[in-house]
């Protein structure tokens, strides 16, 4: 029985991503995941108690708790009261957490730029510029 074509297009698309993404994070990643994770939820969603972060990660609450505390020790979050509820705590991103972020995105920004500089054909740059476009349109749903 012969294979239908666009599962094999879409198998051959998960391993290159999968591939791709786990190569850029061991070349340029300046953040380990779990903190490049939080943060970039709370700059997604702002200010979130150590549950909704842990819940987001799909992590148990302790080991966020850890993480919260990492980061917090780094000075790239802070804790707030909550105006919900007096006992519990907001996780908020600091402009150095922000910063950290933004400097986390540049190195991977960079590393691609590079690989693309000097590994491409002006011609497979051309293709790679339509990839984009079409990934969106294959996860728009639409």
């Amino acid at each position: 029985m012969a294979s239908d074509p666009d599962e094999e297009i879409a198998e051959r698309l998960r391993q290159s991503v999968g591939r791709f993404v786990r190569r850029v994070r061991t070349q340029a990643d300046t953040l380990p995941p779990t903190r490049a994770e939080t943060l970039s939820t709370l700059q997604r969603e702002g200010p979130q108690t150590i549950a909704q972060l842990a819940a987001h990660r799909g992590v148990k609450h302790q080991s966020m708790s850890r993480t919260v505390a990492e980061l917090e020790a780094l000075g790239l979050v802070g804790r707030e009261a909550s105006p919900d509820d007096r006992r519990a705590f907001l996780i908020t991103l600091t402009e150095a957490g922000t910063a950290a972020l933004e400097a986390n995105r540049l190195a991977r920004r960079q590393w691609v730029a590079e690989a693309i500089g000097t590994r491409l054909t002006p011609a497979e740059r051309e293709m790679l510029n339509a990839v984009p476009t079409l990934l969106d349109r294959l996860s728009s749903g639409g």
